[in-house]
């Protein structure tokens, strides 16, 4: 009789780590279409979120679900800056989080904690936009979700 081969399992916990390593995650509620809350965004912070061709597929329950990403470069630094949409066809990036519409993700460079109260503060001052909340990523149980 022939052997069955062992299945090789891919640990992705290293990638994962290395992924969100010195990022900040913020967590918002805007119960408006993604392209409104970026236009929003860029109007009233002065940033230049673009959708690109970023998008974070995940298959359930036998179907494809397509979750947007915008990005949006400083230009004064290496801070790069992601903004996901959480809801797709009634599923979600991050289920943990059903009650948040986007996700923000500071990656790439040192975060001034002033920047980021400032940032934080301009953002709940947008309008349509309820709450902000800064998400510790060592927390969030999918956050292999947000890789791309």
């Amino acid at each position: 009789m022939a052997e069955r081969g062992q299945k090789l399992i891919l640990d992705t916990t290293a990638l994962t780590d290395q992924f969100f390593e010195e990022a900040c995650l913020l967590g918002v509620m805007a119960p408006i279409r993604d392209y409104q809350f970026v236009w929003h965004l860029n109007a009233h912070l002065g940033m230049d979120f673009r959708i690109n061709d970023l998008e974070i597929k995940l298959i359930r329950k036998k179907r494809e679900y397509f979750f947007k990403v915008y990005e949006y470069h400083r230009p004064e630094s290496m801070l790069e800056q992601y903004l996901y949409v959480n809801q797709f066809d009634g599923e979600y990036l991050l289920p943990e989080f059903k009650h948040l519409d986007f996700l923000w993700l500071m990656k790439g460079d040192e975060i001034d904690p002033n920047w980021l109260n400032e940032t934080t503060q301009a953002i709940r001052e947008t309008p349509s936009v309820q709450l902000v909340a800064n998400l510790s990523i060592e927390q969030i149980k999918n956050r292999e979700n947000l890789l791309f």
